[in-house]
């Protein structure tokens, strides 16, 4: 690696890092290049430099915290080993704005949607994540049908069908509609999941007791 190249990827970094906090507390509307700056300890010259707009600052900030938030999640060791069904339970619960940082991550979601509803060139990146979140339920869904855990299904559709079950759970849970707390919604989309997948009304009976 070009040692000339290290300062800059990584007064970038924190530039992303700065920009991830300050878009979940004031939103895209209310980023201050200035402030960003002082967080990253950069010039403000430098973050125009990598972000002409702040659109393309919201896209980049949202890949950034889904890299760094969203694939630790994922990682199969962060998973419990002992069945599919648990694996789905576990990755369900990841998904939903549980602590902090998951809040954030889902402050983080919702302005996407509202910026890519408005402005078509960030849409491909509320697909990009859709995706990533898509493979990634997808291959445990199909890998509990392949060893005869689940019922035969088609993993794509109930994949799909999870998602949007968490984002619309989620966004209630988020918003703290008493309604819908953290448990309820855990508690739904798992009983709906398990149900598509026979097993009944839960993914794993030991996490309702």
């Amino acid at each position: 690696m070009n040692p000339d190249r290290q300062p800059r990827a990584s007064a970038r970094e924190r530039i992303l890092a700065a920009a991830v906090g300050q878009i979940a507390r004031e939103g895209i509307a209310g980023v201050r290049i200035a402030r960003i700056a002082t967080a990253a300890r950069v010039s403000p010259a430098l973050v125009h430099y990598h972000f002409a707009t702040r659109d393309s600052l919201l896209a980049e900030a949202l890949d950034y915290s889904y890299l760094h938030a969203g694939d630790a999640r994922i990682a199969s060791g962060e998973l419990p080993a002992e069945s599919h069904a648990a694996r789905l339970q576990s990755m369900i619960e990841q998904c939903l704005p549980a602590t902090a940082s998951l809040e954030q991550d889902w402050v983080l979601w919702v302005e996407l949607w509202l910026r890519a509803a408005r402005n078509p060139e960030l849409r491909p990146v509320a697909e990009e994540l859709y995706a990533r979140l898509h493979a990634w339920f997808r291959g445990e869904i199909a890998a509990g049908v392949a060893d005869g855990e689940f019922t035969r299904c088609d993993p794509d559709e109930v994949a799909d069908r999870a998602l949007a079950l968490i984002d619309g759970y989620g966004i209630r849970t988020l918003i703290g509609d008493p309604a819908i707390p953290l448990e309820r919604a855990q508690r739904s989309i798992s009983g709906a999941l398990a149900r598509e997948l026979g097993l009944g009304e839960r993914l794993v009976d030991a996490r309702a007791a």
